[in-house]
């Protein structure tokens, strides 16, 4: 397949008097992607969080995000279902799920869902500091790579993509794609996830798929306030977008951004690109191996 068409979503965030209106929510937009003949579809990370205030929105923080990870089998259902429905494979954002040995230790998870059924997970890597100290989320502890018809893509949740080794590792495994779901909730949060994720792109000479979470939730703490601005970008070089973006929202609105990727350009700029940087990350790893100190 050369080319993809891939669609991100700037989620909008709002109170929900029952699951079933936010299942219409999900519903509506995979429904939309599918009409505009959509086949990759990512949603920002907790995008589910707004299932809080079905329940007591006064329980303690760190009861919060357990609570809602009890909503985990319901939501990850919801989504398998519809990627089935609609024909779409979905990056279903991330939602915090248990650990099936020690309930009390929770992850923060994104499902990677096709339309024959089949499941994947990709855990978070690295916590912020809300979600270590104030929701007691624990780290997950593997990169791994998902395979489709269209080619191989990962999956960087949020703060993972400040992190260049993962999309490197990536990138070196095969991967043309990163989906990249997040969740700001101030302006230099979100450039710092979109800095980070367009240098992953500039980097590894992948495409970058962002979705973030827009709208406000007063009630529930970290997510009180959201800033977001989905967008899918690109190396800078001649084939693609004059600026790396291929396309993005406008900020701060419910909207979702639809783009059409080719693949066979991505492949082709890793050998004849101006620069070449993902082939000589490899003289570079040696290099930065035999670094000396220089005392002055």
């Amino acid at each position: 397949m050369e080319r993809l068409r891939v669609a991100a979503l700037q989620y909008l965030i709002r109170p929900v008097a029952t699951f079933d209106q936010f299942r219409d929510q999900v519903e509506a937009l995979l429904q939309t992607a599918a009409d505009y003949r959509c086949q990759l579809v990512v949603f920002p990370e907790y995008f589910c969080v707004q299932l809080l205030t079905l329940g007591d929105i006064r329980r303690p923080i760190r009861d919060q995000i357990r609570t809602l990870a009890d909503q985990a089998p319901a939501v990850i259902d919801l989504m398998a279902s519809c990627a089935e429905r609609f024909g779409l494979y979905v990056v279903a954002g991330t939602v915090p799920e248990r650990d099936v040995h020690n309930p009390d230790i929770v992850r923060n998870h994104s499902y990677v869902l096709g339309p024959n059924g089949a499941r994947g997970v990709q855990g978070k890597l690295h916590m912020t500091r809300f979600e270590r100290d104030e929701w007691h989320v624990s780290p997950d502890s593997q990169l791994r790579i998902f395979q489709a018809p269209f080619g191989k893509f990962a999956v960087a949740i949020c703060y993972d993509v400040e992190f260049p080794e993962i999309a490197r590792a990536a990138a070196r495994a095969g991967a043309d794609i990163l989906c990249v779901p997040s969740c700001t909730d101030d302006r230099q949060g979100f450039w710092r996830v979109r800095y980070c994720a367009h240098a992953r792109a500039i980097e590894n000479q992948m495409y970058v798929i962002n979705a973030g979470t827009v709208g406000s939730l007063p009630q529930v703490p970290a997510v009180s306030l959201n800033y977001g601005l989905a967008s899918i970008l690109t190396p800078s070089d001649f084939p693609f977008a004059r600026d790396g973006i291929l396309a993005e929202g406008n900020v701060n609105q419910e909207m979702m951004v639809i783009g059409d990727l080719n693949l066979d350009t991505i492949r082709r700029s890793r050998e004849e690109g101006t620069v070449l940087p993902l082939l000589d990350s490899e003289r570079t790893s040696a290099l930065v191996a035999e670094t000396h100190l220089v005392v002055l």
